[in-house]
């Protein structure tokens, strides 16, 4: 169990990105294809777990600080460092295992985003501003990894929601570290926090927020997916993409949530509900004539 705890398996539904793509290709009935999803986003859930055992040998006397991440195998002891390293090699063994079963392609995007959160957790993370924007590109990695495992050609303006997005998602995680009031040294636990204060946050939020929704938007009357999909419907998927952001902010400001996003979008009903009400109007709209000639 300790070290289950050690690889986050809490945090993989952020890897749920890498089918963004077999959805809006309209391929998700397409079983060879969503069989290669379904191996990227296992060879991005144990690479990012190797991601997370390095940091937290990296962070350990930083999280033996914390209130919270005091209580994380490595810095509460009950795993070893040496440990985590071994079980890091294990890890690394079907993520190799994944990648003779898929493109080069896909090869190259998860290369790139080990290596990115590598720096990411030795250098990135202590520079204001590069800090969310190198989290972002994590989001969007996993979101060409995505297509590449299926080689599929994602949209742009899908890109640049995904980009808005993630920006929305890891400022809210600063905002939250910022404005907890459990974490009373947030400088000595994330040393970043010292360059961001809760104005400074908001302000780059309402950027973040208003990027995803025009984007979004834009995707879904775009030429692109009207010649896709045979159809400007994907609009109406909109309102729910507008209410999910809203919700968030919501429980950002007036429930001080957001440190870990992931509780907020498994816990939270009205959201659950939101997103599973996304799901299936946009699965009826792109999916309507496959469906059709499946039943007629």
């Amino acid at each position: 169990m300790k070290l289950i705890s050690l690889i986050r398996p809490k945090q993989w539904l952020k890897n749920l990105f890498v089918f963004a793509p077999i959805l809006f290709a309209g391929q998700l009935l397409n079983f060879p294809m969503l069989a290669k999803t379904l191996y990227a986003f296992a060879a991005f859930c144990l690479t990012s777990s190797m991601v997370y055992i390095i940091n937290d040998i990296v962070d350990i006397d930083a999280d033996r600080n914390h209130k919270k991440k005091r209580f994380r195998p490595l810095a509460s002891g009950e795993v070893s460092v040496r440990e985590a390293v071994i079980f890091g090699f294990i890890l690394l063994l079907p993520v190799l295992l994944i990648l003779t079963r898929l493109e080069i392609n896909f090869s190259v995007v998860i290369l790139i985003y080990f290596l990115l959160n590598i720096l990411y957790t030795f250098k990135f993370k202590h520079v204001v501003i590069l800090d969310v924007f190198i989290i972002s590109i994590g989001f969007m990695l996993r979101v060409e990894g995505g297509a590449a495992a299926i080689g599929a050609v994602f949209s742009s303006w899908m890109i640049l929601t995904t980009i808005f997005l993630s920006l929305f998602l890891a400022i809210s995680k600063r905002r939250a570290e910022l404005s907890g009031t459990e974490n009373e040294n947030v400088e000595n636990q994330r040393k970043v926090l010292e360059h961001y204060d809760i104005t400074f946050t908001d302000q780059m939020n309402t950027v973040a927020v208003t990027g995803t929704i025009i984007c979004y938007a834009l995707y879904t009357v775009s030429d692109k997916a009207v010649s896709t999909f045979h159809t400007d419907n994907l609009i109406y998927t909109t309102p729910f993409v507008i209410y999910g952001m809203f919700r968030y902010l919501y429980l950002l400001h007036k429930k001080n949530l957001g440190e870990s996003p992931e509780q907020i979008v498994t816990k939270d009903l009205s959201l659950i509900i939101n997103i599973f009400l996304w799901f299936i109007v946009s699965f009826a709209i792109i999916y309507k004539p496959k469906l059709t000639s499946f039943f007629n």
